[in-house]
């Protein structure tokens, strides 16, 4: 599986500066190219390198494997951009977004990430420091810092390019580990996860995570957004965009604790976990005006995946199941309607009276369809008869 590995480093003043002059100059050589490779319909690597090889070497003051970089990285954006215009990500060929992505060429920010090969970019991990081109030549001992769990990942399963990143004012190394596969157990149960706006997760256990304290600090976050963006001020923008930042680390933060823990305590048990599959929920789902930022901005999506990452890395079974009518279904008796859920927070089966927290319920009937499906994938197959 493939794993990303980001380390943050520590630059001096003269390093950053040769860093940044780096990024700039590989980022307009990146858009430059890109220009040409739109005017001249040259979308495979071979020929816009050809085109373009000498040109970005003479014009930006860069060497031969950055070229081949840059040029990788326009390739790439290109084949990016179709298929999601293949996929209708960017709506019908009609809308704006559709025509002012094939209407002009890509145009590469100054600080976008650039990618550095092995030629580009050596791994000194006793030393904890790496060895970089610049256009100011090579950089040499350039520090960095990690956890030794990520260190220890980075010199055994490292492999390919190596990305160079700059956010808010800090830089930052982005490398690809390809780590084997652990064998996946056979479970002798399953977790089913119930995953919601209100609480985040509640599994079949009983364990709940609410996100009381994320939706308090998301509501606190949108009434300060709303306050600088009143201001229509520079320094306010400024500040909008760390903000959003900040937020989104704060989300994925606790998205990667819950994750851990439901992982850990099925590794733990010998059991698999299950989610509902909830691909398309926002296109499904018909929501008030005043709900649908707060669905716009459910981590959902995330949580699930940091789910299925973490259990393949720990070889714990993942199965997605059909999430219909899972807070409406008794596990008990089976009986499913509306009305078994009164209240958001409360269940209670109209037929047999079980009740329960809803989201519990809801993990439960997470669980036995789990149980079910994963029944039917491991049934032997009949070998017909001569």
């Amino acid at each position: 599986m493939k794993l990303v590995v980001r380390v943050k480093l520590l630059p001096t003043p003269g390093q950053a500066s040769a860093l940044e002059a780096t990024l700039r100059a590989c980022n307009r050589a990146a858009t430059y190219a890109s220009a040409v490779a739109f005017v001249k319909d040259l979308k495979d690597r071979n020929g816009l390198q050809k085109e373009v090889y000498a040109e970005l070497k003479a014009t930006f003051g860069l060497s031969a494997q950055p070229v081949v970089r840059a040029v990788k990285k326009v390739v790439d954006a290109y084949a990016t951009l179709k298929a999601n215009l293949r996929a209708g990500n960017l709506g019908p060929s009609t809308s704006k977004r559709y025509c002012k992505a094939v209407g002009s060429p890509i145009v590469f920010r100054p600080e976008a990430a650039q990618p550095f090969d092995d030629r580009c970019l050596s791994w000194q991990y006793d030393a904890h420091t790496v060895s970089i081109w610049t256009v100011d030549g090579r950089m040499k001992g350039i520090r960095f810092a990690c956890s030794p769990d990520q260190l220890k990942t980075l010199a055994t399963y490292r492999k390919g390019e190596s990305d160079l990143v700059q956010r808010g004012g800090k830089w930052f190394l982005v490398a690809t580990c390809d780590i084997p596969n652990p064998e996946v157990y056979d479970p002798v149960d399953w977790i089913g996860v119930d995953r919601g706006i209100v609480n985040l997760a509640t599994t079949s256990d009983g364990t709940n995570h609410q996100g009381r304290r994320l939706g308090r600090y998301r509501r606190w976050q949108a009434r300060k957004r709303a306050e600088l963006q009143a201001r229509q001020t520079r320094s306010a923008t400024r500040r909008l965009a760390r903000r959003a930042q900040k937020e989104k680390r704060h989300a994925t933060h606790v998205n990667h604790a819950i994750s851990k823990e439901i992982v850990s305590v099925a590794q733990r048990t010998g059991r698999g976990i299950a989610v509902e599959q909830l691909g398309g929920i926002r296109e499904r789902v018909r929501l008030r005006r005043d709900q649908r930022a707060t669905l716009s901005s459910w981590p959902f999506h995330q949580l699930g995946e940091h789910l299925r990452y973490k259990a393949r890395k720990a070889g714990v079974p993942f199965i997605e199941v059909d999430p219909a009518y899972t807070s409406h279904r008794c596990p008990r008796c089976g009986h499913t309607e509306r009305a078994n859920r009164s209240a958001r927070d409360h269940f209670r089966c109209r037929r047999c009276g079980l009740a329960g927290p809803a989201d519990h319920v809801a993990g439960v009937n997470v669980r036995n369809r789990a149980r079910s499906a994963w029944a039917f994938v491991t049934m032997p197959v009949p070998v017909l008869g001569g």
